[in-house]
């Protein structure tokens, strides 16, 4: 099956939400998010690069689990790189004030099961 193409942001946040319909596989990304925000703020404090190595580590290597071995589909990211980090950044902000659930009801994502939040 084709994947889509995305010609605007727009269009593709409702898919990317749709990539990230289980529970478990948006919590596992905020993780990772937290972890690169940690590292960022780290890498400021300390002037340590080490830091900068750790951010995409944190944040690739615990998306990547979560679409690999939860969701079991394809990170966004490989066709949608910009955009899927901040989508990425978007969602967690989203979800961490309280505002993901109208999203991911206009996406589609709570309906068939699938847990909001």
């Amino acid at each position: 099956m084709a994947e889509r193409s995305y010609k605007t942001f727009g269009e593709f946040w409702p898919y990317y939400l749709r990539e990230h319909s289980g529970r478990r596989t948006r919590l596992i990304h905020y993780v990772g998010t937290a972890l690169v925000l940690a590292a960022f703020v780290a890498l400021l404090v300390t002037g340590n690069a080490w830091w900068a190595l750790a951010m995409p580590l944190a944040g690739y290597g615990f998306a990547w689990f979560a679409h690999f071995f939860v969701e079991k589909n394809r990170p966004a990211t490989f066709t949608y790189p910009l955009w899927s980090l901040f989508s990425d950044f978007r969602m967690f902000f989203l979800a961490i004030s309280g505002r993901l659930g109208p999203h991911l009801d206009a996406a589609g994502v709570s309906a068939g099961g699938a847990t909001r939040g």
